[in-house]
């Protein structure tokens, strides 16, 4: 009985104890929330409910385990025999203080990461602590921080002032005896090794929930059985995929058989008068749910509606990612969302093929104009070194801004900026491309006050509104300009507002809206047929008369031999979405270590798995390899001839279908 009192005893076990404890308590808690907040989108059955309890309290407490061990393994090799004293107890206290407020904030963390993204932490959350200024000050401006960080300590300190009572009764059985050496040594060791082990089983049933039978058709239920902490190593061990290692390819001559010719087989429209100025508005966070040109009844964007009832309007654009760097891809390189990083955040990314670079051979100036920091997911970094001239917070004078957030300066006074920037540049004589990006519909969804009728800090809907309001403002400020007549107006947003779903890839969470507004050259009209956000690019440039030699990937929506198809992409899995029959739609997702899903697309929205298409899932393939090939060999390069005839190479395939 004394040899267990003395290993009980020990303060290293009590500390490691406690962090076990409380680390799953807090995990079980956590999960409980975010279930309740996903109610309606969890699958009930008791196989999914069953599964979603013995994964997710296994992975808690395997995770739980390794984070608590070092605190034994530490403490077992540092003991001394003496009784603790005052100022041992005062530091313990302390540290265990600390490290249950910390587990808290992190579930705390959680829960308000599901509610920005509907996820478990993944790699957005990785490439968050890049950008520690924006991501702490965004939750500073959004949340009660001060009261939350009051409570997680104060309970931090409740229970650490309990658990020292209670170790100094058991060191008192004990007679304050400590270990021998070889027991310490033998303890950390062991203690050691079992810390390496339940990290990597915690890692490997964290890799099982997604093929897991009970829960393989519904996200939602993966993502409530997953471990926070142990989703968020996966993402930081997954933050660079390569498609040829980890994703299911073709054999190089079908890859290029079914991708097509390349460079593409393309043909300007004979445009006759067109505008000398192109003006690109890409609004973060713009589902195309929010405008009432889609259904919406709450009235939050009237003066897009009625931009997009004098231009022409694209009701059936899919966004090809969740971030802004993908759409921000999307309307520059006009790539598919290959897995990982984004273009602009990769090394491959100087120098490439842009749509700045295509119109720079026209004689245009190019620009990128930022509200918010461009040090950011490296904005700065990509269009200048793609030969854009870039503005970003910091190009605008502090007495010109009026309100600005963490994220940036407010919409309007981007676009006020803007328009003197627009004004000097057309004052040079030459053609002119503006990329405006703007901040506004963000978290925490603030905007000065007096604008709109929707108080500001109230919610998404009013930072909507908001956005739309500087949108028309900054549309009637331009037509008194002399440039305005021959400028053509592009509006898109970057992605939408919301991405969770049942499915990995919900394709109703990827539509957008796209408007070209130029009154004096574009008709009113509407484009109703399924595109990709990466379909505006080489749709611009033909539309202007501009012969692009077929090196951007997308297809010119307004040929009447355009192919309906759109590609979508989380980061590690990316999917291709073609019509069906009796107005369905088909998506093949493509996921690491080779594998495919399909999805049938009812009329109503609903997603089903159904058994995969060869045929689509091929074409899927096709797509994804010849994009990934064309970024890795170099293809896409500006120095590369405009017209060169060759194909890029497939490369060998990791596995063959």
């Amino acid at each position: 009985m004394q040899r267990i009192l003395l290993l009980r005893s020990h303060p290293a076990l009590e500390s490691a104890w406690l962090i076990w404890l409380v680390m799953v308590a807090t995990a079980t808690a956590t999960r409980v929330v975010l279930a309740s907040l996903a109610w309606q989108d969890i699958d009930l059955s008791p196989g999914a409910i069953l599964d979603i309890l013995l994964r997710g309290t296994a992975a808690d407490a395997l995770f739980a385990f390794a984070c608590a061990a070092p605190a034994l393994f530490v403490g077992a090799l540092a003991h001394r025999s003496r009784p603790p004293g005052l100022l041992r107890r005062g530091w313990r206290l302390a540290v265990t203080t600390g490290v249950v407020a910390a587990v808290g904030f992190s579930a705390v963390s959680e829960i308000l990461f599901w509610e920005e993204f509907g996820a478990r932490f993944n790699f957005i959350a990785v490439d968050y602590l890049i950008y520690t200024n924006e991501v702490i000050g965004n939750i500073v401006e959004s949340y009660p921080v001060g009261p939350i960080l009051a409570g997680l300590g104060g309970a931090g300190l409740l229970l650490a002032w309990l658990l020292g009572r209670r170790s100094r009764r058991l060191q008192a059985a004990a007679m304050h005896r400590g270990w021998t050496l070889p027991l310490r040594v033998g303890v950390a060791t062991l203690t050691a090794v079992s810390m390496i082990g339940a990290g990597r089983l915690a890692l490997a049933i964290d890799g099982s929930i997604g093929n897991a039978t009970a829960l393989r058709a519904n996200a939602v239920d993966q993502e409530i059985a997953r471990n926070g902490g142990v989703a968020f190593l996966a993402a930081l061990r997954d933050n660079a995929l390569s498609f040829r290692r980890f994703y299911a390819m073709l054999d190089p001559q079908q890859a290029a058989a079914l991708a097509g010719a390349w460079p593409r087989q393309r043909h300007p429209h004979d445009a006759g008068a067109r505008p000398k100025h192109v003006v690109v508005i890409q609004v973060e966070s713009l589902s195309a749910s929010f405008l009432g040109s889609f259904g919406n009844k709450q009235g939050l964007t009237p003066k897009l509606d009625a931009l997009a009832r004098e231009g022409l309007l694209f009701t059936e654009l899919y966004a090809i990612g969740t971030r802004t760097v993908r759409g921000l891809e999307a309307l520059s390189v006009g790539l598919p969302p290959l897995p990982g990083q984004s273009v602009v955040r990769r090394p491959e990314g100087e120098g490439v093929l842009t749509l700045g670079a295509a119109l720079r051979q026209q004689g245009f100036e190019t620009s990128f104009l930022y509200g918010g920091y461009g040090y950011f997911d490296n904005m700065n970094g990509f269009f200048a070194g793609n030969g854009y001239k870039v503005l970003d917070r910091t190009s605008i004078p502090d007495d010109r801004v009026g309100f600005s957030t963490i994220w940036g300066v407010s919409d309007e006074y981007l676009f006020d900026f803007a328009l003197e920037q627009i004004d000097r540049a057309v004052a040079g004589g030459k053609r002119q491309f503006f990329h405006l990006m703007t901040t506004s519909n963000h978290r925490p969804y603030t905007y000065p006050d007096g604008r709109i009728d929707i108080p500001s800090r109230t919610g998404r809907d009013g930072a909507v509104k908001y956005t739309d309001w500087a949108i028309g403002r900054f549309i009637e400020q331009a037509r008194g300009r002399p440039w305005f007549d021959d400028t053509l107006f592009v509006i898109v947003a970057d992605h939408c507002a919301s991405v969770a779903g049942k499915t990995r890839i919900p394709p109703d969470r990827y539509k957008i809206p796209a408007l070209f507004y130029a009154p004096r050259y574009v008709q009113p009209a509407v484009h109703d047929r399924m595109a990709s956000q990466i379909d505006l690019v080489p749709t611009l440039l033909s539309w202007l008369g501009i012969d692009d030699h077929g090196r951007f990937f997308g297809e010119d929506l307004l040929s009447p031999d355009a192919v309906e198809r759109a590609w979508l992409g989380n980061y590690q899995e990316v999917g291709l979405l073609t019509p069906g029959a009796n107005g369905t739609r088909d998506l093949v997702v493509l996921a690491p270590k080779q594998k495919l899903t399909q999805y049938r697309i009812d009329v109503d929205g609903s997603a089903r798995a159904v058994p995969v298409d060869p045929d689509r899932a091929d074409r899927a393939i096709a797509d994804y390899q010849l994009a990934d090939a064309l970024l890795r060999d170099g293809r896409l390069r500006v120095t590369q001839p405009m017209a060169d005839p060759t194909h890029a190479s497939l490369g060998q395939p990791g596995a063959v279908r």
